[in-house]
């Protein structure tokens, strides 16, 4: 079975947020966002490593209110850096050398599901790249800088990228190790792979795989979560969930 480490960058601004939490810390329905995510591949069979990417300026409030979870979960905190790129780079040193193929996934998409990951899994095991994205369905239009439209453009084609996205070990540390030379214009690591010629395979995401940016995300998300059948009796996946991580909504 091929094994898989999964890093997660959490180390971003949370300009758009909005609020006095960071989006990955923020409660999601009883939960921080991040450990909701996390939780998605901690438990899985092919996956022998979880990375966690956070802001030094967090690293005191982060290891102090998750530590527990931190060390029943098996979960490595590595550094962020200045941009996305450097925080992944920074994952990318304390990855084990058992690891076949890397995923990287918004710590901020929490929904996502077990078959989602399962299918993106399967297809970058089978063709060495492989992320989750959805089709571009409404009418794109092209805009100038006063916000009037300049053309419509084909759909054609088009794709949102969202993740997993998960490659073969050797490419993303060859494309890793290339980035300097490959252009600035670079915006996801799937663009960085296949800058160094290596094919990335699409697989059906789905629009209920949302990125949380700003508040509203937020209030889809929970709406999202609540939607779906729940499994298992209405507690966290472990058992040193603490209040501040439950916040105020009275669930134990």
């Amino acid at each position: 079975m091929p094994q898989f480490a999964v890093i997660l960058p959490a180390a971003g601004k949370s300009s758009r947020f909005r609020d006095k939490e960071k989006k990955p810390f923020t409660n999601l329905d009883g939960r921080a966002v991040w450990l909701r995510s996390v939780e998605l591949f901690v438990t899985r069979n092919d996956v022998c490593q979880c990375i966690v990417v956070v802001n030094p300026d967090d690293q005191e409030m982060f290891r102090r209110r998750y530590g527990a979870n931190l060390a029943f979960m098996n979960v490595q905190v590595a550094n962020g850096g200045p941009e996305r790129f450097e925080s992944v780079d920074n994952a990318l040193a304390l990855v084990k050398q058992e690891a076949d193929f890397v995923a990287i996934h918004d710590a901020v998409r929490p929904c996502l599901t077990e078959e989602q990951i399962n299918l993106v899994f399967a297809e970058a095991a089978q063709n060495g790249a492989a992320i989750l994205a959805v089709q571009v369905n409404d009418t794109v239009k092209r805009v100038d800088g006063q916000r009037r439209i300049q053309s419509t453009e084909s759909r054609q084609g088009l794709w949102l990228a969202q993740t997993p996205q998960v490659f073969r070990r050797d490419w993303l540390f060859a494309a890793y190790a290339a980035r300097a030379k490959l252009g600035k214009d670079i915006t996801d690591d799937a663009q960085l792979v296949e800058a160094l010629g290596h094919p990335v395979h699409v697989v059906p995401g789905s629009p209920l795989n949302v990125k949380i940016t700003t508040k509203a995300d937020l209030m889809l998300a929970v709406a999202i979560l609540k939607s779906r059948p729940d499994p298992k009796p209405n507690r966290p996946a472990h058992p040193f969930a603490d209040e501040e991580m439950w916040g105020n909504t009275g669930k134990k």
